[in-house]
């Protein structure tokens, strides 16, 4: 799996996606400096992703806080923490299950979070999406944050969906299918290309841009 490990890869997936598709010229140079938003791959990346769905940044960062703080972001220590102090954390009950059933699968060897990195993007995305409470965005947020997939396309972010429409002169916001359609043809740079868009969402549409379900 081709990965992005800094800089240089997000500038050589610019170029790239300048000369697959003439309209991104107009939307780099709108939409600035491209993040490059990676964090480290295991338990707790992909927890801190599960913790940022459906919500604001400022509440995912506040949840995320009170976990750090509560001890070692490790499978083991989270599977000890008291009902109480997981209460606390204010998760959903959805999310709490959801973290709690990944833990529960490392700690006991039926899943492997590790491997996922020998394996193609569609692999690794479809064994994330079977652990219970794992949908298929955060599994792409996770490929390309913490394992620098390079050829990912959240289509299902209203975010990107808003941006992409907005970028390209859309009438209406484009549906999941049409931007997953519209993506392929910035392949094997889709995941830059998200990038750019959610820089675009950010600076043009004036939006905290955080990936968003």
């Amino acid at each position: 799996m081709v990965q992005i490990r800094g800089m240089a890869e997000i500038e050589e997936g610019l170029a790239a996606l300048a000369r697959l598709d003439d309209r991104l010229s107009t939307v780099i140079a709108a939409a600035g400096p491209i993040p490059l938003r990676l964090s480290p791959p295991g338990f707790a990346g992909l927890c801190e992703i599960i913790v940022s769905q459906m919500v604001s940044k400022a509440a995912a960062s506040a949840i995320w806080s009170r976990i750090q703080a509560a001890g070692a972001m490790t499978p083991a220590v989270y599977l000890g923490h008291s009902p109480e102090v997981v209460a606390g954390f204010g998760l959903s009950r959805a999310k709490a299950r959801a973290i709690e059933g990944l833990a529960a699968a490392l700690v006991e060897s039926r899943f492997d979070l590790d491997v996922l990195s020998s394996l193609v993007p569609e692999e690794a995305r479809a064994r994330l999406v079977a652990l219970p409470g794992v949908g298929p965005w955060t599994a792409e947020v996770y490929l390309m944050f913490c394992l620098g997939a390079a050829d990912v396309f959240p289509a299902g972010d209203v975010a990107l969906r808003a941006a992409v429409g907005h970028a390209l002169s859309m009438e209406v916001r484009p549906s999941v299918p049409e931007v997953s359609e519209l993506s392929l043809s910035w392949q094997p740079w889709r995941s830059v290309a998200a990038r750019l868009f959610w820089a675009y969402y950010a600076r043009v549409l004036r939006r905290d841009a955080i990936p968003m379900t």
